[in-house]
């Protein structure tokens, strides 16, 4: 009688999943962000929302939340309800880098999501005036070794990621660069381009318009692999082997959401970003995809992120704060 009891127990939870997942969603599905309406993250998540909204036939209500280095955002996504109905478009400072910069956080990157599905991957580079004399990285390397502390890298700081890829160049360079911190990316880029800095390190999707309009000259990306769309450029692993700097984004959901939302989530999405105009779309907001993956696979990925960025930050010398 027990084993009946357990079978129908068992079939009954069956019955219901495959109910709940049938009628996922029937009503609109929440996605947060950390950063504000009009920035690249937020342009993307409309593309990507605009889309599953057509297959689900249900609205993507996108809700900004921007601030405190994701915090504000992630932790506004680890508190919400997991009925399937919230996601969280998160960055690797939400999910990885903010673990080892600040030393309390309120919310637990590891623990209090569960991974959804990948969205792509936000490549930065170190980029010169095109008046400048430094015409490509080896040369930036051997001007920044014969005088030391005299070249200047503009970043946005030590614990952002453009101010992080700059120090462990400079470390694995063993380079005596002037490292130069700047409020944000615009400032960064504007007071190199007036020749008040030699260099800066910015993401691609902020410069890309002043590479092709001759202002800016791309050095070489922090990439292992060379960029769509700027496939001349090396990439730094050329003259530093294994270096693969780049920022990402993914999807999570808060722990505990059923699995079959998560599912269903994760393989929707990953049809939409295989869609060639989605994936151009996207690419001009500046990440580069090549599909969601699976939510095993964003897992592992995870992972293997954390192990990376505790070793990198024990490099170049970072402690919480």
């Amino acid at each position: 009688m027990k084993r009946l009891h357990r079978w129908a127990a068992g079939a009954l939870a069956v019955l219901a999943t495959s109910a709940f997942a049938q009628a996922w969603p029937d009503k609109p599905v929440k996605l947060l962000l950390s950063q504000p309406a009009g920035s690249g993250p937020d342009v993307v998540a409309r593309i990507i929302g605009e889309r599953l909204g057509k297959t689900w036939g249900q609205g993507v209500v996108i809700d900004n939340r921007p601030g405190g280095q994701n915090v504000v955002g992630a932790q506004a996504a680890a508190r919400s309800p997991a009925d399937g109905y919230t996601y969280y478009f998160a960055t690797t400072a939400a999910l990885v880098t903010n673990a080892y910069l600040l030393k309390a956080l309120p919310y637990d990157p590891q623990k209090d999501f569960t991974p959804v599905a990948f969205i792509g991957k936000s490549p930065f580079a170190i980029l010169v005036p095109t008046a400048s004399p430094i015409r490509s990285i080896d040369d930036f390397v051997a001007k920044a070794k014969a005088e030391p502390g005299k070249w200047t890298l503009a970043n946005e700081g030590p614990k952002t990621f453009s101010g992080m890829i700059a120090r462990l160049f400079a470390s694995r360079t063993k380079t005596e660069l002037n490292l130069i911190p700047y409020v944000n990316v615009g400032v960064a880029v504007q007071n190199t381009l007036g020749g008040h800095t030699d260099a800066v390190v910015a993401d691609i999707a902020s410069t890309a318009q002043l590479v092709k309009q001759g202002q800016l000259r791309m050095l070489a990306v922090t990439s292992a692999q060379r960029v769509q769309g700027f496939e001349s450029v090396p990439p730094l692993a050329d003259t530093l082997p294994g270096f693969d700097m780049v920022g990402w984004f993914a999807i999570v959901a808060p722990t505990g959401t059923p699995p079959a939302a998560i599912q269903r989530f994760s393989r929707d999405l990953d049809a939409v970003l295989r869609d060639k105009d989605v994936a151009e779309r996207i690419h001009a907001a500046g990440p580069v995809t090549e599909g969601a993956g699976t939510p095993e696979q964003l897992g592992a990925f995870l992972k293997a992120e954390h192990e990376r960025w505790g070793a990198v930050t024990k490099e170049i010398g970072i402690l919480p704060e």
